[in-house]
């Protein structure tokens, strides 16, 4: 279950504590510590970010973020993946990742863990897309469904063979069949 600790603190001063492990997410005035990643909400993070990465990473379209800290609109968020177009990335004067990023995410993934609340995972993806963020996913590996969040339209619920809708700066063909089936690795017999 996520805790919420009783806030004192604004955001400026949320930004100055330390991090914590897990994360802690900074949401209407409170502090919630998100909880530990299991295995399936680990792989799935891991092979979305691979896949997203493989197919957008080397022709600088966009780039893919596990658990990156994410402060705008005066929350401070930490989305399970968060996707950023490259030239929305605030590179630093070398060329490399900066640590912070003070913008919305253009695609955030949240994979929801059992003893997680979805009304607050959704209070986050519906956060991000009122800033800006053109898609939300809500992959639910229990119930093997995942569900899309597109500005200002209903959530769409997709299971099986259903395709996922992507962002439209990113061409990217999964199904949510091929999605659950990143939980099972290769293995050889």
């Amino acid at each position: 279950m996520t805790t919420a600790i009783p806030p004192s603190l604004t955001l400026k001063e949320f930004l100055k504590l330390p991090e914590t492990k897990p994360a802690s997410e900074f949401i209407d005035g409170r502090i919630y510590q998100k909880p530990m990643p299991a295995g399936k909400h680990s792989r799935l993070q891991l092979k979305f970010c691979d896949a997203v990465n493989q197919v957008a990473e080397t022709s600088q379209i966009a780039l893919a973020f596990p658990e990156l800290r994410c402060t705008f609109g005066g929350r401070s968020i930490v989305p399970d993946a968060a996707v950023f177009i490259w030239e929305r990335i605030p590179f630093e004067a070398d060329g490399e990742v900066p640590n912070a990023f003070a913008i919305y995410p253009d695609w955030t993934i949240e994979i929801l863990s059992p003893e997680q609340r979805a009304t607050k995972v959704i209070s986050n993806i519906l956060h991000c897309l009122k800033y800006g963020t053109q898609l939300g996913w809500l992959i639910d590996p229990e119930e093997r469904l995942i569900l899309a969040f597109i500005p200002g339209q209903e959530p769409v619920e997709l299971i099986g063979n259903n395709r996922l809708p992507t962002p439209k700066f990113l061409e990217l063909d999964l199904t949510v069949e091929q999605v659950f089936g990143w939980l099972r690795p290769i293995r050889n017999s």
